[in-house]
């Protein structure tokens, strides 16, 4: 397999491997097809036993640091002793000393630890350091590169953007040769923290050979009959900002003439108290909580239901989605998606053409979209149709993987081209 001009390089996530990160493991997987050799290093271990299909097509060897220092003190004590001669370690020391000075907690500690195992261990034929998030991961890839005199790149998502300090941002946005990120709202905004350039839109994009495109022939459910329901779905971890408290208003708002069921997929902290707040709206009956599924369950999950819903908003601490996968998976197996205008799912969803959206955390507008959508099973087909088609022309994982495997110096086959929206 012919290997890039720049040579292997480390891909450090933050966990590895993740279910919620398939659009990571899908990336990795395409690179490596492209002829990139990729080490992987991670900053913790995995807290599921269950992984998808596509991991264990990765080929990656497999790096974890120490998730906390005091796990293995003399790991990080070695380190030191071999890398604190090295020419970049003094000026990786006195950048995470000014970054603690304004962040002075033991996650920052932490991450120069990680950083010093990484600068160590990382094999000597990798010629760069490329960190998925532009928070943690890119903190210790930061200052490993520094001491290893590597340059290094990353890949920003949503979370790591949008609840990170300005001033960190934009010292490592001035450090790193390039960025890439996953929507055209993070694209803008990074843009004005970054040199100019510095940062690209790569959509993730959907692998459709993955999720292939599934001619759907629903039902025509209309939600008029108690036997024979409207079945929604709803997949995303059961934190704040995926609004699933602001769906269960809404659901509560419909009218009791409307016959539906819910399922649900994801696990997350909240799953107490969203179960807690379905009791007493009287939901309880008509929801089915899944838990978290891999990608060949969830397929299966998509296929048998009638209706997308997504209740995304931003999270009190400015936490947000940034292009949520479950829509494009959803859309590429027939179904019609109500969602909200956050971030970028406008990018992906065009109001009224391709889906519908409302505004967030308004239970009333989502309440008014659901019944329309539930009741009318032929504008769900319309929807779901062109929503299928759009995907299709831009949002393939094929298309969109050309730009990122530019930037890594792969050599690409002639006629290769990148599509946008």
């Amino acid at each position: 397999m012919p290997q890039p001009a720049g040579g292997p390089v480390a891909f450090v996530l933050k966990g590895y491997p993740r279910l919620s990160e398939t659009f990571i493991a899908q990336e990795i997987a395409a690179l490596e097809r492209m002829g990139l050799e990729i080490q992987i290093v991670s900053l913790r271990h995995p807290t599921d036993k269950r992984t998808h299909p596509i991991h264990a097509e990765i080929r990656a060897p497999l790096l974890y640091l120490p998730e906390y220092l005091r796990d293995d003190p003399w790991r990080v004590l070695r380190a030191w002793w071999h890398v604190r001669r090295r020419p970049g370690y003094r000026s990786a020391w006195r950048t995470w000393l000014r970054d603690w000075w304004r962040d002075r907690t033991a996650n920052r500690g932490r991450r120069f630890g990680q950083a010093l195992v990484l600068a160590h261990e990382v094999p000597a034929g990798v010629t760069r350091l490329h960190a998925h998030f532009l928070h943690t991961p890119a903190s210790v890839t930061r200052y490993a590169a520094m001491i290893r005199g590597l340059p290094w790149s990353g890949s920003a998502h949503a979370k790591d953007i949008w609840t990170s300090p300005a001033w960190e941002l934009r010292e490592k946005l001035a450090d790193c040769d390039w960025l890439v990120t996953c929507t055209a709202t993070n694209r803008d905004y990074l843009g004005t923290l970054a040199p100019p350039g510095r940062v690209d839109l790569v959509y993730h994009g959907l692998d459709l050979l993955r999720f292939p495109i599934w001619p759907a022939a629903r039902a025509p459910r209309d939600g008029s009959q108690a036997q024979d329901p409207v079945r929604l779905l709803s997949v995303g971890r059961l934190v704040e900002k995926k609004g699933t408290d602001d769906l269960l208003e809404a659901l509560a708002r419909l009218p009791a003439s409307l016959h539906w069921t819910l399922v649900h997929v994801g696990g997350g902290p909240l799953r107490e108290a969203l179960q807690a707040q379905a009791r007493r709206l009287g939901l309880e009956s008509r929801i089915a909580w899944r838990g978290a599924m891999t990608q060949d369950q969830l397929i299966q999950e998509y296929r048998e239901a009638d209706l997308f819903v997504l209740a995304s908003r931003i999270a009190a601490d400015g936490d947000r989605d940034g292009l949520p996968n479950v829509l494009m998976e959803a859309q590429s197996q027939g179904l019609a998606c109500v969602a909200t205008r956050v971030s970028a799912i406008p990018e992906l969803i065009e109001e009224g053409v391709t889906g519908l959206l409302v505004a967030p955390q308004s239970a009333a507008d989502l309440a008014g979209a659901l019944s329309l959508a539930i009741t009318e099973p032929a504008r769900r087909a319309a929807l779901a149709a062109a929503g299928q088609d759009r995907l299709a022309r831009y949002f393939g994982m094929e298309a969109n993987i050309v730009r990122l495997a530019r930037r890594f110096g792969l050599p690409l086959p002639a006629g290769r081209v990148s599509a946008a929206p």
